[in-house]
Parts: structure tokens; C-alpha cells; sequence
């Protein structure tokens, strides 16, 4: 019995026709050439016989069935047929045969019905039941003599067989490999329940219960606040209720670990020693005397208190003046931990106060994350770039800032996340800035500011020669033996440094002091290292430097190499050009003037400040006393710069007639003002004293001194304004 799947409308319609005329009604069953077991997409006439195989099925319609795809044909074949003509063509009967039969009926039901004496039903009864693709159950189909047939048959069985044994094999091997992970995954279930028995372990829940139980009363025995204590205990009893796959429990648990994260009630102790703190500050800093006598009066107010909690404390300087390595060293002074994070750009208050705990990945903000971290609750936290904050639609961070530092509240801080008061008042704040404008008024306003000016031409030398060159020398390899005791192969003058910062690095700090070192550093290396390569023998195989360790073959090329000086003349060797060439670029007879209307003055900047020229010149032209006001004003000044250069010009107007009442030069003159490089943009009232200068340099045709500059802004009655902005 073999089933057939049809997919021609009109043949199943014919089929139907002569199976519902006679139940014993008969079909001849042939197989295409060059076709698949799978139903084709489209049906198409045989138009050949050559299409068909000649020998085929006369079978007898046992059943149909519709189905989605076209109607399931049930036969039951006969006896060989062979196709000998085509009286018409009709519609097609595309078919797919079956040859799985064996997992579709019983062979038990047949083996009855079959003679296994008889060869030619034996033959017919192994094919039929065999997986064999289509053109081999043909070529059975067409032999006739049946000793070739059961051959054919019996390599058809064989293969069979070999395959039905590899899928045994597989059955198998998948078998004894899931009862072995069923076997262990009982025998460890067997195993937990016995040590749970016994007492020798206990499940994930009991024992993280029991961890946070020791945890809590370590928190009794520091007499850890009492609110503090109550949420612990609460949270704590709220685990134990929780069932361990409940989604809550591991929300609890996190919230659990964090609360039991922050130290409660453990403080380090201050070391409040003045000698000790001036070494300290000595030892890593240059210069800077203010500073440090500000930090040492901090430290001797903490010790007559007992303590030096509730500061906070705000450095504003330019860049590399050593703001966050001062803030170290109090920390190190103080012995206590120090921990550092930067808020420049950061614009959600999440960071600060800490996210809800209803969101996903919530955890607690910066100052809780510190507490962690140090492991005590009265560390040296640092906030750097704190005059870099920003604001967004997540809110405004400068504003969750002020009760952080804020000596008042800080105290009682409550963390989003927490939702617990933590104290924070033991904690010192040390906060560094560039720009004191751009700090928030209030923020500021909590903050004891401390200004750092920068380092003049002296300190900058003794830095550079105390503790930058001898880094750089140890960074590059550079120092004999190691640091072993041996004298450096390397040294640079005072006067090549002095020459050093006058032309290539003039910045307030010493951040590009120390990468210039760097680089000169870096090309002497250089050098030896290739002198020391091209005077050596070459290698050969009984001796190379792969026996020598690295460490040894550094060694020996500084402790052979000859001692060098760096002095002013090597400067552009291995620095380059000066960047810096010239202190002005006015030039005078005698060297000791500027050309009349030319001011040198002081721009100020967060990086520190550079000197800027105010330039002024006249042109004859006749105008009534009525007429004032500066006639042209380039260098693309800001707004407050221009109400300025009008300011300066009427107190000099003002300031020449009552100096000189005969002087007609702004009644007769045009008067052109210009602030070089242009593609700069400037702004602040800070030039008004050498605007005012310029003018009246210019009005009485007395140059000013090359040497001189001035800041500062200019009143209508001439009265000198401290700086009070930047260009």
C-alpha cells in the first residue's frame, strides 16, 4: 500500500468520479523521469512518454482523502503493468511518493498476507518498505528476472540496515548522555539535601540571610544612627519574607549589599601635625607659599577642634598649577582616603542623588559610590572641573551639589537610591576650578575659595630642575644604574630652562613645561641608544642580546655613555623652533619706547592670561568741536570692549584739555583703535586703563615704555577699576 499526494483539481475530480461509480476501480501508477519526491510548484501536461517510465503499478484505489494542499491518494498495488500507448491526454496526476512506508503501517500487518516463500512477493515486499530514492525503486520495478531483482533488492536492504544501525548508534549515544546529566543532576540534589541534614550547608537564601545578620550586627556594635539601623532591620526581615524567586528578592538584595556597603560608623583618624603636613607639602610642591600657609592654618584650626569636618574648600587657577595634586597631598598630610571624581559636562542628577529604585539598573549616586570605595565615612573627596557643570532636561547637577556641600544639610544627605539619611558632614570636600565666573552663585556661595595664580620664571626653573627633569630622566631610563646610587648621564642648565619657559612654554602651570623636558629627554635617548647600536660589534650567534635581560642591556648603554649637558645653545636642537621669539613686535630707535598710540596690555583667560596690544592712529581731518567719538574700531571686539574704547576716548579727550588747553589733536585728528590678531574674538572692560593710555599717548605724541603693561578697568571720571572680567 503506498500513499500519493495529488495537487490537480481535475484529476482528483476524476478519481472521485470513478472511485464513487466503483469501489474496485483501478489506476495504472508510473513514475516520472528526472523528478524529486517533492510536489512541484506548477502542473504540467505529458505532452511524451518519454517523460514517463515504460514500466510501472496497476493499483486499486483504496481511499482519498482532501487535504489543504490537493487530496491524499491511498492505492494498493497489484501487479507490474507496462505502458505500451496513450489513447488521450488528459489532466495530470502530479504525485509525490512516499517510500517511508515502514514508518506508516505495521509490518507486522503485512508480513501475514505475504508468502516469504515466494521470491517474486519477497522481492516486492523489501522494496516497498525500503527508503530508496525513486529511479532505484524503478530499476526493481522493470527487472523481470527475479534472481537480478532480489540482488538488487538485497543492496537496497543494506544500506538500510547501515543507516537504521548509525541511527541506533546516535539514539544512543543521546540516551546515555541524558541519563548521565539526569543520574548527576539527582545524585547532587541527593547530595545538598543530605549536608542540609547534617547542617554542613545551606541554601543560597539561608546563608545570604546570615551574611547580612553578621553584617547587622557589626552595624550595632559601630552604633550606627538609629534611622539608619531602622531601615537595615526592616529591609533585612522583608528578604526573609520574600520567597527566593520572587523578581523582588533580588531588587531587596541589591538594596540590601548597597546599604550594607557604606561603612557605618568607620572613621579613620586624622594625623593633625604641622610639621608633618610642611614636609608633606614641601616634598611635593614648589613654591606656592600662601597656599600652604592657608592649608597648615586648616590643619592647626583642626587640631585646637579636634577634627577638621565640615570644609568645604574651592582652587581656582588656571590649568597645571597643581590644584588636584594639592588636594592629594592634604590627604596624604591628613592620612586620610582620598578619592577623586570629575563632574566637567556631567548634566543628569542621578550621578549626584542617585537614581529611583523602581528603574532598571538603579544604583546610588558619586558621593555614596566614594564611601564604598574608601571603606570609611570621613575620606578627602575631590570634585574636579567643577566650574564645567552642565544642565539638561535630567536636571541641573549644581543644584543636587548644594546639599552635598552645604556643611548644614550635609549631615542628613539623602540618596535617591538609599532613600536614607547619610552622614556627610565628617567628609572633606576639596573642589578645583579655571574659571571663577562660571561657577553657580549659590554653589560658590557654600565654598571657601582659594586662588592660584600660577608660577613666575624662578619657580618654573626650580620646578622644572627639582622635579620634573629628574622624572623625566627615570621615565626615559636615563639615570645610571637604575637610581642605584650612580650620577645621571643627563643634565639641562638653569639657564637652558630659564631660556626654555621665556620661549616655549609661557602658560600659568607647568603642563607644558613638563612635556617639552619630555621630548628633550626623549631625543637624547635617542641618540645614545643609536651611538651606542652603531659602536657595538655586531652580533653574532655565540653572543647577542637575547642573553642579556633587557634591564641589563639598558644599563649598559647609560652606564657607557658620556655625560650630557643640555645648555641655551642645544635648545632649538632638540625643542625646535621658539614659539616665542620676540617680547613685542614693535621695535624702537633706542629700544626703550613704543611708537606713540601703542599700549601693551594684560589679557586674562582661564588658561592665565598673555599680553595684548591696544593700537591707535590718526588722521588729519577737520571736524567741528562737536563731534566725538572713536571713528573706527577693529580687532573684533565684544560688546563691553567697545563701550570701553568709548569711555576711554572721552576721559582722554577730557584728560588732554585740561593737561594741555592749547592741544586741538582730537578736534583735527581721525582716531582708528585696533586690538591685533583679529580672528580672535575679545571682550571685558579690563582695557580701559590701556585704552585711555593709547589715546592720550597718542593725543600728546609721548611714546610709553615697551616694558610697561597695565589692566585694569577705566571709569568716566578716570577712576581705576580692579579686573572684573576677561577677554
Amino acid at each position: 500500500m503506498s500513499a500519493f499526494m495529488v495537487k490537480d483539481e481535475a484529476t482528483i475530480e476524476k478519481l472521485k468520479e470513478a472511485r464513487d461509480k466503483d469501489a474496485n476501480s483501478y489506476v495504472g501508477v508510473f513514475l516520472r523521469k528526472n523528478s524529486s519526491l517533492e510536489l512541484p510548484e506548477k502542473s504540467d501536461i505529458i505532452k511524451d512518454l518519454n517523460d514517463i517510465y515504460s514500466v510501472g503499478t496497476f493499483a486499486q484505489i483504496q481511499n482519498i482523502v482532501k487535504t489543504d494542499v490537493g487530496a491524499q491518494l491511498i492505492v494498493l498495488g497489484h501487479r507490474r503493468v507496462s505502458l505500451l500507448g496513450i489513447d488521450a491526454y488528459g489532466p495530470p496526476a502530479l504525485v509525490k511518493i512516499n517510500p517511508l512506508l515502514q514508518e506508516q503501517l505495521h509490518l507486522s500487518t503485512w508480513m501475514g498476507r505475504i508468502d516469504l516463500n515466494n521470491p517474486y512477493q519477497l522481492a516486492d515486499f523489501a522494496t516497498a518498505i525500503s527508503t530508496a530514492e525513486g529511479h532505484e525503486l524503478q530499476r526493481v520495478l522493470e527487472l523481470e528476472n527475479i534472481e537480478e531483482r532480489l540482488s538488487v533488492v538485497l543492496e537496497l536492504l543494506v544500506k538500510d540496515r547501515e543507516l537504521a544501525k548509525l541511527q541506533k548508534e546516535i539514539n544512543q549515544q543521546v540516551e546515555e548522555k541524558m541519563s548521565k546529566q539526569q543520574r548527576e543532576y539527582f545524585l547532587r540534589e541527593q547530595l545538598k539535601s543530605i549536608k542540609k541534614e547534617l547542617g554542613m550547608e545551606k541554601d543560597g537564601k539561608e546563608a545570604l540571610v546570615e551574611k547580612f545578620r553578621g553584617h547587622l550586627q557589626s552595624a550595632r556594635d559601630r552604633n550606627v544612627a538609629a534611622t539608619a539601623m531602622t531601615v537595615l532591620e526592616e529591609e533585612l526581615n522583608k528578604l526573609e519574607s520574600l520567597e527566593k524567586s520572587s523578581p523582588e528578592f533580588n531588587v531587596t538584595k541589591a538594596y540590601l549589599e548597597w546599604l550594607f556597603a557604606v561603612p557605618w560608623g568607620v572613621f579613620s583618624q586624622d594625623i593633625l601635625n604641622l610639621q608633618q603636613a610642611r614636609k608633606v607639602l614641601d616634598d611635593d610642591h614648589y613654591g606656592l607659599q600662601e597656599i600652604k600657609t592657608r592649608i597648615l592654618e586648616f590643619i592647626a584650626v583642626g587640631k585646637l577642634k579636634g577634627s577638621v569636618s565640615g570644609k568645604i574648600i574651592c582652587f581656582i587657577g588656571p590649568p597645571g598649577v597643581g590644584k588636584t595634586s594639592i588636594a592629594k597631598s592634604i590627604a596624604k598630610a591628613l592620612d586620610r582616603k582620598f578619592y577623586r571624581f570629575s563632574v566637567g559636562g556631567l548634566t543628569d542628577t542621578a550621578e549626584i542623588k542617585g537614581h529611583r529604585r523602581t528603574y532598571i539598573g538603579a544604583m546610588p549616586g558619586k558621593p555614596i559610590q566614594c564611601l564604598k570605595t574608601t571603606g570609611v565615612m570621613n575620606p578627602l573627596i575631590l570634585i574636579d572641573e567643577i566650574d564645567k557643570l552642565g544642565r539638561s532636561h535630567n536636571g541641573d547637577p549644581a543644584s543636587a551639589l548644594l546639599e552635598l556641600l552645604d556643611p548644614n544639610q550635609n549631615s542628613n544627605f539623602i540618596d535617591h537610591y538609599l532613600d536614607t539619611p547619610v552622614d556627610f558632614s565628617n567628609v572633606l570636600f576639596v573642589c578645583t576650578a579655571n574659571d571663577e565666573s562660571t561657577i553657580p552663585g549659590p554653589l560658590k556661595d557654600r565654598m571657601e575659595v582659594i586662588r592660584l595664580s600660577g608660577y613666575d620664571i624662578p619657580e618654573k626653573v626650580a620646578i622644572a630642575s627639582q622635579y620634573l627633569v629628574p622624572k623625566s630622566i627615570k621615565e626615559a631610563g636615563l639615570d645610571a644604574n637604575n637610581g642605584e646610587g650612580s650620577q645621571n648621564r643627563l643634565s639641562i642648565t638653569n639657564d637652558a630652562l630659564e631660556l626654555l619657559i621665556k620661549n616655549y612654554c609661557r602658560e600659568s602651570g607647568v603642563r607644558s613645561l613638563e612635556k617639552m623636558v619630555d621630548k628633550i629627554v626623549r631625543k637624547i635617548a635617542f641618540e645614545l641608544v643609536g651611538k651606542f647600536e652603531d659602536s657595538a660589534p655586531k652580533p653574532t650567534e655565540a653572543s647577542s642580546d637575547a642573553d642579556q635581560s633587557p634591564t641589563e642591556v639598558g644599563r649598559a648603554i647609560v652606564d657607557s655613555a658620556p655625560m650630557v649637558v643640555v645648555d641655551t645653545g642645544d635648545l632649538e636642537k632638540y625643542a625646535g623652533k621658539p614659539i616665542f621669539t620676540e617680547e613685542t613686535m614693535y621695535e624702537s630707535k633706542d629700544d626703550h619706547h613704543f611708537p606713540p598710540g601703542i599700549v601693551m596690555g594684560l589679557a586674562w583667560n582661564p588658561l592665565g592670561g598673555s599680553p595684548i596690544f591696544i593700537e591707535t592712529a590718526a588722521t588729519s581731518c577737520a571736524f567741528s568741536e562737536r563731534d566725538s567719538g572713536v571713528h573706527m574700531v577693529t580687532g573684533q571686539l565684544g560688546s563691553v570692549m567697545r563701550e570701553s574704547v568709548n569711555i576711554a576716548y572721552t576721559y582722554a579727550r577730557k584728560f588732554t584739555k585740561e593737561f594741555d588747553a592749547e592741544n586741538k589733536f582730537f578736534n583735527n585728528n581721525q582716531v582708528h583703535l585696533h586690538v591685533p590678531e583679529g580672528a580672535i574674538s575679545k571682550d571685558g572692560p579690563s582695557a580701559g586703563v590701556a585704552m585711555t593710555t593709547s589715546f592720550v599717548s597718542l593725543a600728546l605724541n609721548q611714546p610709553v615704555l615697551p616694558r610697561v603693561a597695565m589692566t585694569g578697568e577705566i571709569s568716566l571720571t578716570g577712576k581705576v577699576l580692579p579686573v572684573g572680567a576677561r577677554l
